[in-house]
């Protein structure tokens, strides 16, 4: 009997100690309790904690991907959008993720998803089809201040998708059909007043030298001739018939 309770006692030990060790990852830490205190924070490589007397909560150290789930936003200018998002946030301080909240993953998930639909809200549609850099910005702000006290840094926030119901599709379609249109109107508009104001120059250079005018008036004679056409009538020009004159006397 004494040697099979030594066998026991040996056995006891040894799974004592099996318990007892630890190995975490580079990328892993261990927020250790001693007898329901916080105590340290452990890792990586080999740790001992002592069954009964210590807890150990293991904590991932490596940026998580969250997917915000779609969210139904009213903008400032009374659009509904759906608009889904995705959160890139790690763990800096892994005593505070273990204390200071539970589950710190869901507590981000539904920070993120309340953040989107606050911030969005605040901002007209076409800000947020046309600024999606300083929205995601403004987001990741707000959300990296709330989580700083859970220990959670938010490295970036990226708005996916904007998705519109189909009659605000058609209405932003006619709305850039207009301003294609408007844009057409004003280029053909600033090409009408640069051409007017060639011709107003050309008018005053052939005011003042009458044998360009009758060059001008022979060469475009020359080109109508050159036209499929039997029969030309054309006025003659009264400084031409003044020059023939003058040349006769």
């Amino acid at each position: 009997m004494t040697a099979y309770s030594m066998y026991i006692a040996i056995a006891l030990v040894v799974l004592f100690f099996a318990s007892a060790i630890r190995i975490l990852r580079e990328y892993e830490r261990g927020v250790i309790f001693l007898l329901g205190r916080f105590w340290k924070v452990k890792g990586p490589g080999f740790i001992i904690v002592i069954p009964i007397i210590q807890q150990m909560e293991r904590v991932d150290l490596r940026t998580i991907v969250m997917d915000v789930p779609s969210q139904d936003v009213i903008s400032r200018d009374n659009v509904s959008v759906n608009v889904n998002a995705v959160v890139y946030f790690r763990v800096i301080e892994p005593d505070k993720a273990i204390i200071q909240v539970e589950k710190f993953y869901e507590a981000t998930s539904q920070l993120a998803q309340t953040t989107l639909r606050s911030v969005l809200g605040q901002h007209e549609l076409d800000e947020m089809l046309s600024e999606r850099e300083r929205l995601n910005a403004d987001i990741q702000n707000v959300l990296d201040q709330q989580t700083d006290a859970w220990g959670i840094k938010v490295s970036n926030v990226e708005i996916k998708h904007v998705d519109l119901n189909e009659s605000m599709i058609r209405a932003i379609a006619k709305q850039a059909e207009a301003e294609r249109n408007r844009r057409a109107k004003v280029i053909h508009a600033e090409g009408e007043m640069q051409a007017s104001e060639k011709l107003y120059e050309a008018a005053k250079i052939l005011a003042q030298q009458p044998q360009a005018l009758q060059l001008r008036y022979m060469q475009t004679l020359t080109e109508i001739a050159n036209e499929r056409s039997n029969t030309i009538v054309f006025p003659l020009p009264m400084e031409l018939i003044d020059s023939l004159l003058k040349k006769e006397k």
